[in-house]
């Protein structure tokens, strides 16, 4: 491979890495806050991101990110497609599934640089 080549994916991991928190923190605006529910469109919104990281995550070797975004994405496709909120079953999940892609990223993330 040509150094180009090696450089522009290096450019385009750096890239994906520094947008890995922005789009963690547009699916945790998916989540409930107390004593309002969350909007359709901050759902689907939040299904958007996960799959843009499951979707390049691996090629650009951030395979467990995306192993974890895949699960987020299937959990939110079937909420999305219905068109309503998340279930009071589907919340913790939800959490449990962004605290997992957090520390996973994170661990990834240490080996851009």
């Amino acid at each position: 491979m040509s150094d180009l080549f090696v450089d522009r994916i290096a450019e385009v991991r750096e890239r994906f890495a520094s947008r890995i928190g922005y789009r963690i923190e547009e699916i945790e605006r998916a989540l409930p806050r107390e004593s309002d529910e969350a909007g359709l469109d901050a759902i689907m919104i939040a299904h958007r991101q996960a799959h843009g990281l499951c979707g390049i995550g691996a090629t650009l070797g951030f395979v467990g990110t995306g192993r974890v975004a895949r699960s987020i994405e299937q959990l939110l496709l079937p909420v999305v497609k219905a068109g309503r909120e998340l279930t009071d079953d589907e919340i913790p999940r939800l959490r449990e599934g962004l605290a997992l892609l957090r520390s996973t990223a994170s661990a990834e993330m240490a080996t851009v640089h």
